[in-house]
């Protein structure tokens, strides 16, 4: 799953861009809460596990806005500003196979190049 997002072979994602906004909107008013200041308190990435000053935490969405996510408590994770890049708009089962194939613990061709299609046909 080398491809990213505007590369070929990337799943074609069109996002609801109404989706977007209320999701932002309810994102901030997130961020407000005492909820989520507790989670930045803690200083530690979700998904690297590194321990960072809880300034440089920021709010990553686990299933992305742009495919469909919501702003709230199950999909919304602190996170640092390297693991939020390298995950991108992906969801964590094709965040773990991009770095599968990566590290050629997964052969290329088994990693699907349309992460929203289904198998291949015989």
């Amino acid at each position: 799953m080398s491809a990213r997002p505007g590369q070929p072979g990337w799943a074609d994602v069109r996002k609801d861009e109404a989706h977007v906004r209320r999701e932002r909107e309810k994102a901030r008013a997130l961020r407000a809460t005492a909820w989520w200041k507790a989670q930045v308190a803690r200083g530690v990435c979700h998904y690297c596990g590194k321990t960072v000053p809880p300034a440089e935490l920021t709010m990553d969405h686990v299933v992305p806005v742009a495919r469909g996510g919501r702003s709230e408590r199950g999909n919304v994770v602190p996170c640092c500003r390297a693991c939020n890049a390298s995950k991108s708009c992906l969801t964590p089962a094709e965040q773990i196979l991009d770095q599968l194939a990566a590290g050629g613990l997964v052969p290329p061709d088994a990693v699907p190049d349309d992460p929203l299609s289904g198998p291949e046909e015989p």
